[in-house]
């Protein structure tokens, strides 16, 4: 990659807003008189402003003399100084950037041990300022369809689809429809030449071409995917409402308010990210034992490049790369291939076991099979032979595209597990015994025993699943005999969902017979692992409304699997205090924190359920006492009252007190903000960790490694990808001189701290 030079924020304003004050970078008196350290290993100095010190602007080092490009990020203190500690032996360009001011001039050719003291004048005006704020705050600006218009009318009528049924559900296709693609309110979607509804209905038909280094051969499945998501809304009323935001931007509207600068432990954050996967879309990353944080230590961070089918290494102590391909045949055999042979399997997401081991699940060739490959063949016999114990209780017949791998570093080995079940995430038992897996055709719970498949290999010997039957009969055990069940009513042809019967029973437990238990049906998105009982909680995300799955597979499983399902409380008819939920992350004490998609967070706390099972839970309202949502920080969407103008992708409580803000502290990918965001667990206190440079981190996940305990702040820290697939739309994109990075996160004591 080109080295990156200027700030696209900073190039864009030169010519009207370049200020003449240089910045001095020499060891000065002012710098030691303000008590900056001296750091040899480090550069350290003040930001001054018109009004004397910058408290809260972060100051970026940045340097292409490394295997990859490398960039340290910092935050001032009250009094305007900084330190960027443990830079690697290199020439930085080193230069500060704040909200309210323009990006100082870069000062060029720093190396570690010097102090180097900044300038920054005041932006302009209010619009000069706005360009660096986080995409949410210029989202905040659209204005959905007033709840008065829903449920829609058809294009005979009102223009929104008769399948949006309220205007939740339409925001929720907005964030989760548009925004897990890419940030919504960012430059390139803000900003277009052709601002009318027929502007955007070309906007979203443009497609990269084949052979694409970002997305490969499937632009073009995108650009279908965009066209099918405005179609799903009432395709004029949609583009009309998108159009009417940029106009709005065009105009001269800016954000609703402006982004508050780093305070309190936010200034003691220390970003560190290095470019990696070679310019391509990476999802998501993982770097050690979700059960135990110093496995791993120092070793590589893995990532995935889906629509290339590549796992991607990176060795954060020297910056070095590796690329692995791989195939998975259609006997599903895996094996590694070399270089120059290009991969053809799609890894969506990465996990290590407690050997060490990279485990992916795979979901064949996005977009199904490419022409002239064949399709996917039947599931293995194990899928539906009644001599396996699981599939006589619930067999799973039909096709199979999805493989569990399996990735050894210390042989550098790969082998391959046919499921009998879709999979998407996945994450190892709280005693480390099983992997579960989410997907699993909105249908079961599955997973692999791992110690049987490592001494047998034998995928019938090793997989399990159970349907999700909750005990809404209330006699403490699931009747075996599948058909005595309640069971999920299909939802109508085209229908996004809505209310509990789209798949609990025709109308919730109302409708069901009290005297039976009661199968439900969702597609299971995030997944993690309940500490307190060895059970798993599940995000079912889609169709509206979303839910908490908490499954205990009990001593003799499948006949001992047990379902609940918690739905967000209702406070009006056919509204929900969140929605669209995507991830689920429980704490040590088996608390569950959600992800909401509508911006929000919520937090389960079971133990306060008075009723967990009988006729009432087929509804998942039986438990309004055991949650807490709260309003995720920045602005909200156009008049909406609750939630905010952000996305939350997925989440993460650290166990282990990783990035340094506490043990048990919930994280959540701030994916329209640029940001993580960490809520303490105890007083629900919000901090956010911006990443201001390049613009555009569009995380989905995250987790934390501890590399070397007795060095406290300096030896762990979390890891997140910027993980948007248009990696075009990041600060430096357009140019071709930035692509994805990989962020590490610290929080030390202190904003000088060293």
């Amino acid at each position: 990659m080109r080295r990156v030079t200027k700030p696209f924020v900073r190039t864009l304003l030169a010519t009207t807003c370049f200020f003449a004050a240089g910045a001095a970078w020499v060891e000065s008196a002012q710098a030691a008189d303000s008590g900056v350290p001296n750091v040899s290993d480090g550069i350290a100095g003040v930001v001054t402003g018109a009004k004397g010190p910058e408290a809260g602007a972060w100051v970026i080092a940045e340097t292409s003399d490394l295997p990859t490009r490398l960039i340290k990020i910092v935050v001032t203190d009250d009094q305007g100084r900084y330190v960027i500690p443990e830079l690697p032996k290199a020439k930085y360009q080193v230069w500060a950037r704040g909200y309210g001011v323009l990006d100082s001039k870069h000062t060029e050719g720093v190396e570690p041990g010097k102090k180097v003291n900044l300038t920054v004048a005041p932006a302009p005006d209010a619009k000069t300022a706005a360009e660096i704020y986080p995409t949410n705050y210029w989202y905040a600006l659209i204005e959905p369809p007033p709840e008065a218009d829903f449920p829609g009318t058809g294009p005979k009528g009102n223009g929104i689809s008769p399948t949006m049924m309220s205007q939740q559900m339409w925001v929720s296709q907005m964030k989760d429809g548009c925004g897990f693609c890419h940030q919504q309110g960012d430059r390139n979607t803000r900003k277009l030449l052709d601002n009318t509804p027929e502007g955007w209905a070309e906007r979203i038909t443009k497609a990269r071409p084949d052979g694409d280094h970002v997305v490969g051969d499937h632009g073009k499945d995108f650009a279908a995917f965009m066209g099918n998501t405005m179609t799903s809304f009432g395709r004029q009323r949609a583009l009309a409402m998108w159009a009417a935001w940029t106009q709005k931007i065009e105009k001269g509207a800016l954000p609703p308010e402006a982004p508050p600068r780093p305070q309190g432990i936010e200034r003691n954050i220390v970003l560190t990210s290095w470019d990696w996967a070679n310019g391509r879309y990476v999802h998501d990353n993982i770097s050690t034992d979700r059960h135990n944080p110093t496995m791993n230590a120092n070793g590589p961070i893995y990532g995935v490049i889906g629509m290339y089918g590549y796992i991607e290494m990176l060795n954060p102590n020297t910056g070095e790369q590796k690329e692995l391909g791989y195939k998975v045949n259609l006997n599903k055999n895996v094996e590694l291939l070399p270089p120059d042979i290009p991969p053809d399997a799609f890894p969506h997401n990465p996990m290590l076991d407690s050997k060490g081991r990279l485990w992916a699940t795979d979901l064949g060739r996005f977009g199904g099979p490419a022409p002239g490959k064949p399709a996917p063949p039947d599931k293995m016999a194990y899928c539906t032979d009644a001599g396996n114990k699981f599939a006589k209780y619930f067999p799973q017949p039909g096709k199979s595209a999805t493989t569990s791998v399996i990735y050894d570093p210390k042989t550098n080995k790969i082998e391959g597990i046919p499921m009998c079940n879709g999979t998407h995430h996945l994450m190892a038992s709280a005693d480390s015994k099983w992997m579960y897996f989410s997907g699993g055709d909105s249908k079961v719970v599955s997973w692999a025993d791992i110690g049987v498949w490592d001494s047998t290999k034998d995928g019938g010997k090793s997989l399990g699943w159970c349907p999700m039957v909750l005990d809404s009969n209330g006699d403490g055990k699931i009747t075996p005999d599948r058909t005595a069940w309640n069971q999920p009513v299909q939802r109508g042809a085209g229908a996004m969902g809505g209310e509990e019967g789209s798949y609990t029973g025709a109308a919730g437990a109302a409708k069901n017979d009290p005297t039976k238990d009661t199968r439900i049906e969702g597609f299971l998105y995030g997944v993690d692992a309940d500490l307190s009982d060895n059970g798993m909680w599940f995000a079912k995300t889609g169709p509206f409304p979303t839910g908490a799955v908490k499954f205990t597979p009990g001593n003799n499983p499948p006949e001992t699997c047990m379902t609940e399902y918690y739905e967000p409380p209702k406070i009006a008819e056919g509204k929900y205090a969140a929605f669209d939920g995507r991830g689920i992350s429980a704490d040590s004490k088996g608390v569950a924190w959600i992800a909401y998609g509508s911006g929000n967070f919520g937090r389960f706390d079971r133990t306060k359920c008075k009723v967990k099972n009988g006729p009432a839970v087929a509804t998942g309202q039986h438990c309004p006492e055991g949650w807490t949502i709260l309003d995720s920080p920045g602005p909200k969407m156009g008049s909406l009252k609750s939630g905010s103008s952000d996305f939350h992708y997925l989440n993460w409580v650290d166990w282990h007190d990783t990035l340094g803000m506490g043990k048990d502290t919930a994280l959540f990918a701030g994916t329209n903000s640029d940001s993580l965001i960490a809520v303490d667990s105890a007083t629900l206190k919000i901090s956010v960790l911006r990443v201001p440079y390049p613009l555009g981190f569009h995380t989905r996940g995250m987790d934390g490694r501890i590399d070397n305990p007795s060095t406290g702040w300096k030896g762990k820290g979390v890891f997140a990808t910027y993980a948007s697939q248009p990696v075009w739309h990041q600060e430096g994109g357009e140019d071709g001189t930035s692509g994805p990075q990989l962020v590490k996160f610290q929080v030390r004591p202190n904003p000088l701290a060293y």
